[in-house]
């Protein structure tokens, strides 16, 4: 057995979770001095773990990871003994509809769609996002510590600008808002379109060009004017519906005036687009809208078919946030589907994380990073390595969503979102004892874990008296 797969024994895992719970007594609302050691690290970079690590966290930030002997002094930090326990960057999930609803069959607590709206590009779901979602608290048990979060496309194309959430318990869940916008091409997207791909096309190089011309007329300022720096250090744009006195725009347009000055930062490539498609021919028509439209900041999300079209898109530049492990086509787009796609991907060249998307359960993600190792060592299959498959839903993800280097992983500098395993997070059976984020210990308690410590006792005099015979 690799050193990537060796676990820590029940009574370990126990004695873990009992310590730290011993040396963080309640969820506090600043950021704590951590030093753990007697842990195996991995930074979440894409290289390998290192047993017998460390990790310093100082004022919400990374300060160290690695080999233990190369920690600096950690006075005044509270040491932990970890144990044996895994120490990895919290989990990065891209795409999901996080903090956007509880009960999905429930119109009322669900607002990851917007199928009646008048509005589409325009959509911000920043406004909506809510906190204390069981949804949020779930997979903050389960690692995740940093999210991707957005509507669906429904009444149009476009499903609007989508935020980078936190998933702390604190009231302030949205870390960027509008910072990415997300738009519907292959089957989804012509069949919102009027039926066809030939429709879906047409319209979003129409919206592109009156973003263009309407960022022109209005003066729209750039991202040079923006607000203030965020938590994460970046410039936010300025509101391109805050555009100044020059509105007039010809008649001959179909977009709403709030849906053209929303694109405008994206035809200026100030703000990622996300292009959702999966057929290899409809991801060659997205990477040749580049030539028509240089600046845009795209990456591809699903790409089911990506492996054979790989070459051109690791020419191209642009990195896919790609289906898991797709091996049987769920429609006609998806008629070469396989699991060593992202595989075969990475091998091309492409930057590739794994799409929280496209499972029911986001917080599975580091299982199906732990699926891609196993499929690496399968005669004729294209996996990932144990470096690899972290990066894939931690610092690639970060990167490609724009914040590399400050979520994700536990680079010096970095926030201190970290998650100890009691094992190897990328085994079914692991799971986390701990999770920081910003430094600060988070609560993991959710409506499943009460449930789960309700039912482990099953003596009927602990029933609700509905249930008592």
């Amino acid at each position: 057995m690799s050193k990537a797969s060796k676990r820590l024994s029940p009574l370990g895992a126990v004695g873990i979770a009992l310590g730290l719970v011993g040396a963080f007594v309640g969820h506090s609302a600043s950021a704590q001095d951590v030093a753990i050691t007697g842990v195996t690290v991995a930074t979440g970079d894409g290289s390998e773990p290192v047993e017998n690590g460390a990790v310093l966290v100082r004022g919400g930030r990374v300060v160290y990871a690695g080999p233990a002997s190369g920690m600096p002094a950690s006075g005044g930090a509270t040491a932990i003994d970890g144990q044996g326990a895994w120490v990895t960057p919290g989990i990065v999930a891209a795409i999901t509809t996080l903090g956007l609803l509880d009960v999905g069959g429930v119109g009322e607590s669900n607002d990851s769609s917007a199928r009646n709206s008048p509005f589409s590009a325009a959509l911000d779901v920043a406004p909506a996002v809510n906190p204390n979602s069981q949804h949020i608290l779930v997979h903050r048990a389960a690692g995740v510590t940093r999210a991707a979060t957005t509507t669906s496309p429904s009444a149009s194309i476009f499903a609007g600008q989508g935020a980078i959430i936190d998933l702390g318990a604190d009231p302030d869940a949205v870390m960027r808002p509008r910072a990415f916008q997300m738009v519907a091409l292959g089957e989804q997207g012509g069949r919102i379109a009027g039926g066809s791909r030939v429709a879906a096309h047409v319209l979003f190089r129409n919206a592109l060009r009156e973003a263009m011309k309407l960022g022109e007329d209005a003066r729209i300022p750039g991202r040079s004017s923006a607000r203030p720096e965020t938590d994460f250090g970046d410039d936010v744009p300025v509101d391109p519906r805050l555009s100044g006195e020059y509105a007039e725009r010809a008649g001959d347009v179909l977009l709403t005036r709030f849906d053209a000055s929303a694109l405008v930062p994206v035809v200026r490539g100030e703000q990622l687009l996300l292009v959702a498609v999966e057929r290899a021919s409809d991801i060659r028509s997205v990477l040749a809208l580049k030539k028509e439209f240089p600046r845009l900041d795209m990456a591809l999300v699903g790409a089911s078919e990506g492996w054979l079209v790989a070459k051109d898109i690791a020419a191209a530049g642009v990195p896919v946030i790609a289906d898991g492990l797709d091996d049987l086509p769920e429609n006609f787009e998806e008629l070469a589907s396989t699991q060593s796609n992202i595989g075969r991907m990475v091998q091309a060249g492409v930057t590739v994380a794994i799409n929280a998307s496209a499972m029911e359960n986001p917080r599975n993600l580091n299982q199906y990073a732990g699926n891609l190792v196993a499929l690496g060592r399968v005669p004729g299959a294209a996996g990932l390595s144990w470096g690899q498959a972290l990066a894939a839903i931690t610092s690639v993800p970060a990167r490609i969503l724009g914040i590399d280097g400050r979520a994700g992983t536990l680079a010096q500098g970095a926030a201190g979102d970290l998650v100890v395993w009691d094992g190897d997070p990328l085994e079914v059976g692991s799971t986390p004892v701990k999770v920081f984020i910003d430094g600060v210990e988070q609560p993991l308690e959710n409506h499943q874990s009460r449930l789960r410590d309700r039912y482990r006792d099953l003596d009927t005099n602990d029933l609700p008296k509905g249930y008592d015979w």
